[in-house]
């Protein structure tokens, strides 16, 4: 079975920007609909943003632009690209897409 798998998650200071990944190990999302989420401990998960298969995307209105998604040309990389983090941007971010979920890569920003 397909699995995905994010990367890129570290520690970064507060205004940084990072990059994450979304990879699937089966085929590609050429056509699928990936889901990008956030969770922290305690709250209810967040969706960050959605990038269909025909090339739309769209973003929590909460985010104010700050993240943006791209996929590669082979369609099976699919990555969000965080500017002007906050503390309250720490969480532990995942991908989803055809019913299948990753494990996630922990983001933490420190003031």
């Amino acid at each position: 079975e397909a699995q995905l798998v994010e990367s890129g998650g570290g520690v970064v200071q507060s205004g940084g920007s990072l990059t994450l990944s979304c990879t699937t190990s089966g085929g590609s999302f050429s056509r699928s609909n990936v889901y990008w989420n956030r969770q922290v401990p305690g709250k209810a998960t967040e969706w960050l943003s959605s990038v269909f298969a025909d090339g739309m995307r769209t973003y929590a209105e909460f985010l104010k632009g700050r993240f943006t998604t791209s996929r590669d040309k082979t369609k099976k990389v699919v990555s969000l690209h965080m500017n002007n983090l906050s503390p309250e941007d720490t969480a532990l971010y995942y991908c989803e897409a055809d019913g299948r979920r990753g494990p996630g890569t922990q983001v933490t920003v420190s003031s």
